[in-house]
């Protein structure tokens, strides 16, 4: 009788090791289980996600089938959710996937800034690419203080951006970002580029504001020094620069593929036919090549030009009105052969 008891005194307790054992197993196998994955997916945690949220996002991502033991994970590590991007690799499993997300290890984001027009358009690729908000981006290249704490207005606040592929995390603040970028900008300003932008009589922004037109009127980088140099030539004989690009930023209207006298009227300190000078600010994110054609213009006397009637992209160059004039009425003569209004 007394053996009995003591059996069922160790019964209940042996039981329940033995389920837990069991529990154990099957939490290890689960842990050591590769996700089911042929290629790395990205797992993207908020700053208001929580544990539980957090375990719905990884049975989405990579692992349809289970969250393979990240609740006890979790409860036993104190796990704390911390924001990022993080890569899922084909055979990662739940231990080496819970041990990124504990320790922070993001793998960050490939971000090209593209040549964008505005700063709203932007502000909307940003919040594609990092965890921001395009409206309070937006509302921040709009601001004048935001703007000033990087050097800039916001007209020149453009100037600030290098076309160029950079690896960001994708929780970066807005303030890091611009820091970022201001790094970078900083990095492409060389002692040369500088000589060269002073040897042309220019400031960066400058450099930056022209090389947006040129970048407008043509997309083949071997004529840009070429344009570079015409407009140039005018800046120097205090003659409006004229470019019809200026007239589509002041009218916000990028889709006109023919300018008209009744839009050259437009109230802007854009608009390159009523003002002399370069206007406040690039009407675009510049190329590289772009900025680098006007640090590098071609040196010639040429005060005029007009897009080919070829449709080629390119130009026929001017040194006098009358030769415009006619190269003008050519193009003119092409635009209405082809019905284009």
């Amino acid at each position: 009788m007394e053996i009995k008891n003591q059996l069922r005194k160790w019964a209940l307790p042996a039981g329940c090791i033995i389920i837990a054992l069991l529990l154990l197993t099957v939490c290890l196998m689960c842990f050591k289980a590769t996700f089911n994955i042929s290629d790395t997916v990205y797992l993207y945690i908020d700053e208001d996600d929580t544990p539980d949220s957090v375990q719905v996002k990884i049975k989405q991502t990579a692992y349809p089938g289970m969250s393979g033991g990240f609740p006890l994970m979790s409860a036993l590590s104190g796990y704390t959710v911390k924001s990022g991007r993080y890569a899922v690799e084909p055979d990662d499993n739940m231990f080496r996937l819970f041990r990124k997300l504990r320790q922070g290890r993001q793998t960050p984001v490939r971000l090209t800034i593209p040549n964008v027009r505005t700063m709203e358009r932007l502000a909307g690729v940003l919040s594609h690419k990092l965890m921001l908000d395009s409206a309070t981006v937006a509302q921040s290249f709009a601001d004048s203080a935001f703007c000033q704490k990087y050097g800039y207005d916001t007209a020149t606040i453009a100037c600030l951006f290098i076309p160029n592929t950079y690896e960001i995390y994708w929780n970066t603040t807005l303030d890091h970002f611009m820091e970022r970028m201001k790094k970078e900008n900083e990095t492409f300003w060389t002692d040369k580029r500088l000589s060269l932008a002073g040897a042309a009589g220019m400031t960066p922004n400058e450099v930056v504001t022209l090389a947006s037109i040129i970048d407008e009127e043509t997309a083949n980088n071997e004529e840009k020094p070429m344009v570079a140099g015409m407009y140039i030539n005018r800046l120097r004989q205090g003659m409006p620069l004229q470019a019809d690009p200026t007239i589509k930023f002041a009218l916000r209207d990028f889709s006109l593929r023919r300018i008209y006298h009744n839009h050259l009227k437009v109230e802007s300190p854009y608009n390159t036919y009523l003002n002399t000078g370069l206007p406040p600010g690039p009407i675009r994110i510049p190329s590289v090549a772009g900025i680098d054609a006007v640090l590098n213009y071609a040196k010639h006397d040429y005060l005029y030009m007009c897009a080919k009637e070829d449709f080629s992209g390119t130009h026929n160059f001017a040194r006098t009105y009358k030769e415009h004039i006619a190269n003008a009425s050519k193009y003119s003569a092409a635009l209405n052969k082809r019905g284009i209004k």
